[in-house]
């Protein structure tokens, strides 16, 4: 059988290969591997193999421990140094900002690192329905570095499940994905000012949309760019190529994006000679691609709730003087920014491009100034714009007993547009409700069955209910100063030390996706509950019952919440006695004095209906 040559081995330089072996071979099959020259029958090199050789094989892990949100899987597997294969993978989607995380330590916590989803994305995780997936440890990482992998919520530093890594792994290596470099001074300064976080200055370039923040440390500028923004966009800032207006020629700016094939924050650095893209001389172009260097060191990259942030450095004065322009610090300087797409090379389009945003207005920055904080919160706001109508604020109205139960929040039509608070994925449901607003009168007791979970030691399902001023709730986790600032009404008690204790804690009952989060796709909330089950841990287990009178001096606003987490709960209004019988409005009324009405309506209707019938057919004796 015809066979065809292997072509001759080519020069390289630090170079990842794989080699198939011929004819059916074995790594057993052989002996020794080496570089041989045939014409002169020299060898260059060679490497015997050990007899009886345990060859690095994948390893075959435990599924994830199943703490929160319906996660689990099949067993995990590490195929590589870098990959991990996820089979059979359930996951509801409703924790607000939970990714891949991997560490170290005994158990996953918030000194861990995002991994990367299967499409390379660091956007917070959807839903999974049985699916298998595969996962890549991003930048230098490798299964050897981490003790666990997890899927984690960061905004609320919780765990919703995780496996750990053996310590006695012998994988396959995941050659050209693993490039580990030397460690210099340079580097070292670099994982210095990683570690520091870029805060003293800050300034809003586009309202809304994108934040810098800058610090000079020795001779060099750190500049960390916080911008809301896609995937497949950049943000860009740098010098005006003209002080005193913002002018796009002759500007000297960098593009700070995530790269979704290579999984990793870049910062380039650019030179604009003209509106138009990169030709390779001429354009909006990546200083390598027209003679330069990128004169840029990324330092960190972060993305969460659609904000990406990417911190980088450069030197106060480069030695390219075509394409890079000094940052002064004696003197105001009128700078640039910019949103937009980038191309299929993973550039920046031109600014003209449709969807790009820039600055018109003229913003200068003085680089040696000491904090100069002129941002805004708009790009931490929750509320998304282009999101789907959130469902209306339902309301609970003369009921004496309410169920206090756990739930979804709702994604983008629930929770966090209701409030304008994060949400931590799951939420009170009163009555069955996602967080309704509850009326009660002063003077009045109202029992609260409570069914959140009694189970210290299990957070992930330990609930108790309290009232209280704070519109988050969240009182166990407080300073000792943050719980003097906070009132409560109802739901904890104190001991001999002033020490404060919840007293309503009953069993878990939660309602559950019956597959994934559809809040998206379901305009309203009744039909998105047909897409939930009630689940309740221990059927015969009992609920805890808070009773609340409500004294005269009540403030008019108070609030439902969680005891050991924040941002569960809402409102409840306090109103004087009687006044539940005079509240109405288009909210969906649920309780006593909507149920009367309902059966005023009813007795209205069959008396018309009477009526009418004894006029078109008179009585017959």
């Amino acid at each position: 059988m015809y066979t065809q040559e292997p072509p001759v081995l080519q020069q390289h330089n630090n170079t990842d290969i794989i080699l198939k072996l011929p004819m059916g071979k074995r790594i057993r099959d052989i002996r020794w591997l080496s570089v041989w020259c045939r014409r002169f029958t020299v060898d260059f090199g060679e490497i015997f193999i050990p007899p009886g050789l345990d060859v690095p094989k994948p390893r075959v892990l435990p599924e994830f421990k199943r703490l929160a949100h319906g996660l689990r899987s099949s067993n995990i597997s590490i195929l590589d140094a870098k990959t991990f294969y996820i089979p059979n993978l359930h996951y509801d989607g409703a924790g607000p900002d939970a990714y891949f995380w991997v560490g170290n330590g005994s158990e996953p916590n918030i000194m861990g690192t995002k991994v990367p989803n299967e499409i390379g994305s660091l956007e917070p995780l959807r839903g999974y329905q049985g699916e298998d997936i595969e996962i890549q440890l991003p930048g230098n990482l490798t299964v050897y570095d981490i003790d666990w992998l997890a899927v984690w919520c960061v905004e609320y530093r919780h765990n919703f499940g995780h496996v750990y890594i053996p310590k006695d792994l012998d994988v396959p290596p995941a050659l050209g994905q693993t490039k580990i470099t030397t460690t210099t001074t340079s580097s070292s300064v670099i994982t210095q000012a990683t570690n520091k976080p870029v805060n003293v200055n800050c300034k809003e370039l586009l309202r809304g949309k994108l934040n810098v923040m800058w610090e000079v440390m020795d001779e060099y500028i750190v500049i960390e760019l916080i911008g809301r923004i896609r995937e497949d966009q950049y943000m860009a800032f740098g010098i005006s190529g003209s002080h005193g207006h913002p002018q796009m020629i002759g500007a000297d700016v960098v593009v700070a994006f995530y790269d979704r094939r290579q999984r990793r924050f870049r910062a380039e650095d650019y030179y604009m000679s003209s509106l138009a893209q990169c030709d390779g001389k001429l354009g909006v172009c990546p200083d390598e691609r027209i003679g330069g260097k990128n004169d840029v060191e990324i330092l960190s990259g972060d993305r969460s709730h659609g904000v990406t942030k990417i911190k980088y450095r450069r030197l106060l004065q480069t030695n390219e003087a075509v394409n890079d322009r000094a940052y002064p610090l004696d003197r105001q300087i009128s700078v640039i920014a910019a949103i937009g797409p980038l191309n299929s090379r993973d550039e920046a389009n031109a600014h003209t491009h449709t969807g790009t945003e820039v600055t018109v207005d003229d913003v200068q920055i003085d680089f040696a100034s000491k904090n100069d904080h002129t941002c805004t919160d708009a790009l931490d706001s929750y509320r998304d714009e282009d999101g789907p109508e959130p469902w209306p604020t339902r309301t609970i109205l003369g009921e004496k007993t309410i169920t206090a139960r756990i739930g979804p929040t709702g994604g983008k039509r629930g929770y966090t547009p209701i409030t304008g608070h994060p949400s931590w994925g799951i939420a009170w449901y009163m009555n069955d409700l996602l967080i309704p607003e509850i009326y009660v009168e002063r003077g009045q007791t109202y029992t609260f069955v409570v069914e959140g979970g009694d189970e210290t030691t299990q957070p992930a399902k330990y609930h108790p209910l309290y009232i209280t001023s704070s519109s988050e709730g969240g009182y166990g986790q407080l300073t000792e100063a943050q719980k003097r600032r906070e009132t409560i009404y109802a739901g904890v008690e104190y001991d001999s030390d002033g020490y404060g204790y919840p007293t309503a804690a009953g069993r878990y009952c939660e309602w559950k996706h019956k597959t994934i989060d559809r809040s998206t796709e379901i305009a309203t909330f009744d039909e998105y509950k047909k897409t939930l089950h009630l689940s309740c841990d221990d059927p015969t287990g009992l609920p805890a019952y808070l009773n609340w009178t409500v004294v005269d001096d009540t403030p008019d606003l108070v609030y439902y919440q969680c005891f050991t987490h924040r941002n569960l709960g809402w409102k409840i209004h306090v109103v004087n006695p009687g006044e539940t019988s005079k509240i109405s409005g288009s909210h969906g009324l649920y309780g006593s004095s909507s149920t009367v009405l309902l059966c005023t309506l009813l007795l209205l209707a069959l008396a018309s209906w009477r009526i009418t019938t004894t006029m078109q057919w008179p009585r017959v004796f």
